[in-house]
C-alpha cells in the first residue's frame, strides 16, 4: 500500500511539472509580442529593446522557463507587467476569496449530493429516484454562466432577495460575506451536485449487483440497512474520487462564475490578466489552478487506496 502511494504522489509531481511546461509555452506562443502590447504602437525600437531585456525575452526559452519555475518553487511569480505590483501580494487575497466561494459551495453541495444519491440507491425506481434524475440531467445539461443570470433575474432582479454584484472585502464580515456570495455559491453547488449525485447513486447500484449483497438481502436485511453496511463502504472509493475532481472544479471552474458575478477571486484576476495581456500574472494563476486541481486528484487516489479493505492488509 505504501508503494502504491508513494507512485501515485510521485505521478501527482509528475503531472505538475508537465503541466508547468504547457502553461510557459502556451503563455509564450500566443500571437503579438508582449512588449508592444503592453508599450503600445508608440514605442520605438529601443524602447522595445530595453523593456525586452528587462522582462527576458531576450533570453533561451528553457532557461526563461526553468528560471520562472524555480523562482515559483521559492514562492517568487513575477512583478506584474501592468501595475509593477508583486503578483503574489495580489494573488493570495484573490485566492482566498475564490477558496472561501469553493469551501461555501461545497458545504453545500457535498451532503446534498451524496445523501440524495444514497437516497435515490436506496429508492430505485420510486418517484424520488426519478425525480432526481430528471434534475441532474437537467441541471448538467445547463451551462454555468446561464444558471447564474437565472439566479440574478429572479432572487435580486425580482424577489430583491440577494446582490447582483457580489463585492467582497476584508473589512468584511463572516456573516455578510456569507450574505453577498450566496448566488455565486449557489451557481457552483447546482453545477456540482448533480455530478456527485449520479456518481454515488451509479457506484452504490454497481456495488447491489455482487454476490455478498444478494446473501445480505437472503439473510433478511432491510435494503436501507445494505446499503449502508455493505453496500456504502465498497462504493467509497469512486465517490471520494468524484467528490475530489468536483471540489477540484469549484477551484478550477469559477472564472466564469467570477466573471458573472464580479467577484474579486482569482479567475476574475485571470480574466483581467488575459484582457491586459499581462502575461506573468496568467502563469502565476494558471500555475495556482493547476496546483489545485492535480493536489486534489492525488489526495483522492491516496484517500481511495487507503479505504479499499483490499489494498489496506497483506494478501
Amino acid at each position: 500500500m505504501l508503494k502504491l502511494i508513494a507512485t501515485r504522489a510521485l505521478l501527482g509531481l509528475v503531472t505538475m511539472f508537465a503541466v508547468s511546461v504547457l502553461i510557459f509555452i502556451c503563455t509564450q506562443i500566443l500571437p503579438g509580442d508582449v512588449a508592444s502590447a503592453v508599450l503600445g504602437q508608440g514605442a520605438t525600437a529601443e524602447t522595445l529593446a530595453v523593456f525586452r531585456k528587462e522582462l527576458g525575452l531576450d533570453q533561451p526559452a528553457y532557461y526563461r522557463f526553468f528560471d520562472w519555475m524555480f523562482k515559483a518553487l521559492r514562492g517568487d511569480l513575477g512583478i506584474s507587467l501592468t501595475n509593477q505590483h508583486v503578483i503574489i501580494d495580489e494573488l493570495l487575497p484573490r485566492f482566498q476569496n475564490t477558496l472561501f466561494l469553493a469551501g461555501y459551495a461545497a458545504v453545500i453541495a457535498i451532503p446534498l449530493s451524496v445523501g440524495l444519491g444514497i437516497l435515490a440507491a436506496i429508492r430505485e425506481g420510486r418517484p424520488i429516484d426519478r425525480i432526481s434524475n430528471i434534475l441532474t440531467l437537467m441541471t448538467i445539461s445547463v451551462p454555468e454562466f446561464f444558471i447564474g443570470y437565472l439566479l440574478i433575474m429572479v432572487f435580486s432582479v425580482q424577489l430583491g432577495w440577494f446582490p447582483s454584484l457580489s463585492t467582497v472585502f476584508p473589512e468584511m464580515g463572516f456573516f455578510e460575506r456569507l450574505y453577498n456570495t450566496t448566488l455565486p455559491a449557489l451557481t457552483l453547488t447546482m453545477l456540482v451536485a448533480a455530478h456527485m449525485l449520479r456518481m454515488t447513486r451509479t457506484s452504490v447500484l454497481s456495488i447491489m449487483s455482487s454476490p455478498y449483497i444478494e446473501m445480505a438481502f437472503l439473510k433478511g436485511m432491510t435494503r436501507s440497512r445494505v446499503v449502508a453496511h455493505h453496500a456504502l463502504p465498497n462504493a467509497a472509493a469512486p465517490i471520494i474520487t468524484v467528490v475530489a475532481l468536483n471540489l477540484a472544479y469549484l477551484v478550477v471552474g469559477v472564472v466564469v462564475v467570477e466573471a458573472v458575478f464580479t467577484y474579486p477571486g482569482i479567475g476574475q484576476l485571470m480574466v483581467d490578466a488575459v484582457a491586459k495581456r499581462d502575461v506573468p500574472v496568467i502563469q502565476a494563476c494558471g500555475l495556482v489552478f493547476s496546483g489545485v486541481f492535480v493536489g486534489l486528484n492525488t489526495s483522492a487516489d491516496i484517500l481511495a487506496i487507503l479505504v479499499n479493505p483490499r489494498l489496506r492488509h497483506r494478501r
